[in-house]
């Protein structure tokens, strides 16, 4: 009997409905649970086929718990090694290579000096940083947010230089980033499972949180094409299993905003019954399929096309022969389809019928997401780089 684990955390719909779903459907050796630790020993089997991770981004045992894991052959959602590296900041610059359009984005260096670091660790690091190239190519007002992290923890809102300054001094030792800001006509929150199963959401990050999933944008099927090829591409490209990519829309031009999300919200009071259960059926669809594929002992991971296609590895059993990097946008601006047969999902395993992939209507959310306040600073500007020594 191959078993399916849910490992969450503060969750109280989606991981329990998700078990239900699994194990309504009898799929022939087969059976989930939410995941039970007892112990955790170096090289030891946890006894799952698949573990669904809902919570290790913000519990470092789980996440060294789903390594050894996946050692054992457990096919983990999603890679435990990927995501432990990935970062909004590479994610942008892979976006570019791959014709996906961005906002102006740059990295900033902590304010503050790191735990165990001296000023003689930036040696390398010019002082002052350029700030003026920074902030001509970034545009003002933008948005400062950490490089990784997630949950509109710790982002800015900035008007102007000195605005930045002031509030750049509140980041402490955290890495950020400064980034254009879109001014938006549309805006959409996109479901990726297994790497081609789509959800688009109309959505609005402006409205009060209950409110988000409101939006009803008035968009063509060609642009909701372009949303899902990006998407997919993205997905691909990184590996994740499970993700959810925002786009924001300017004059047509879909603008990915985000799209680094271990474990996405699936909450029902977060996004609204029909997205939770098309959410539901897809995650166990594919869990299933994912189930029926591992190979006890191997690599049953996801390896996205970035690091697949970088190492030129053979591909494990469980994946599709790789056919080359998908295609980025030609000189006249047309993109292959997704559906192109280089663009299946990363793994080879028997999914069921695609569900619809109708864009989804709106329904209310409970999503919580906190911006810091966003007026003109008072105070003289004061010197930002590279961090000294801490008072």
């Amino acid at each position: 009997m191959k078993k399916i684990g849910i490992l969450f955390g503060q969750e109280n719909t989606f991981p329990q409905a998700l078990v239900e779903k699994i194990n309504s459907k009898h799929a022939t050796g087969i059976t989930a649970e939410l995941v039970q630790i007892d112990r955790v020993i170096q090289g030891e089997d946890a006894g799952y086929a698949v573990i669904i991770d809902r919570i290790s981004q913000d519990v470092p045992f789980y996440r060294s718990f789903l390594k050894n894991a996946a050692l054992s052959g457990a096919a983990v959602i999603n890679n435990p090694f990927w995501w432990s590296a990935d970062e909004k900041f590479f994610n942008n610059a892979l976006a570019i290579k791959l014709g996906v359009p961005i906002p102006k984005t740059a990295l900033l260096p902590s304010f503050e000096l790191p735990v165990d670091t001296k000023h003689e660790s930036f040696r390398n690091l010019v002082y002052p940083f350029n700030w003026d190239h920074i902030f001509k190519y970034v545009g003002f007002p933008a948005y400062m947010k950490p490089f990784a992290g997630g949950g509109w923890r710790n982002v800015y809102k900035l008007w102007d230089q000195q605005d930045f300054y002031d509030k750049h001094k509140e980041t402490g030792q955290l890495v950020m980033m400064l980034q254009e800001e879109i001014i938006y006509d549309s805006y959409f929150r996109v479901y990726v499972i297994g790497g081609e199963y789509v959800r688009i959401m109309h959505y609005d990050p402006r409205n009060e949180p209950a409110q988000r999933y409101n939006a009803n944008y008035d968009v063509d099927a060609a642009l909701l094409a372009k949303i899902e090829e990006y998407a997919i591409k993205l997905n691909q490209y990184l590996g994740y299993d499970f993700n959810t990519v925002e786009f924001a829309v300017r004059n047509g031009i879909p603008y990915a905003i985000d799209f680094c999300n271990p474990a996405p919200d699936a909450d029902v009071h977060s996004v609204g019954q029909e997205n939770f259960d098309w959410v539901v059926e897809t995650v166990a669809q594919y869990a299933i399929a994912r189930a029926k594929a591992q190979k006890p002992g191997q690599d049953n991971l996801t390896w996205g096309h970035y690091l697949r296609d970088a190492v030129g590895r053979t591909p494990l059993a469980t994946e599709a022969p790789a056919k080359g990097p998908l295609k980025t946008a030609g000189a006249n601006g047309a993109t292959p389809s997704a559906k192109h047969s280089e663009d299946k999902p990363i793994e080879a395993v028997e999914l069921p019928a695609k569900p619809g992939k109708k864009a989804a209507a709106p329904k209310k959310t409970t999503t919580t997401a906190k911006k810091a306040a966003a007026t003109p600073a008072e105070k003289p500007a004061k010197s930002a780089t590279p961090p000294k020594k801490k008072k």
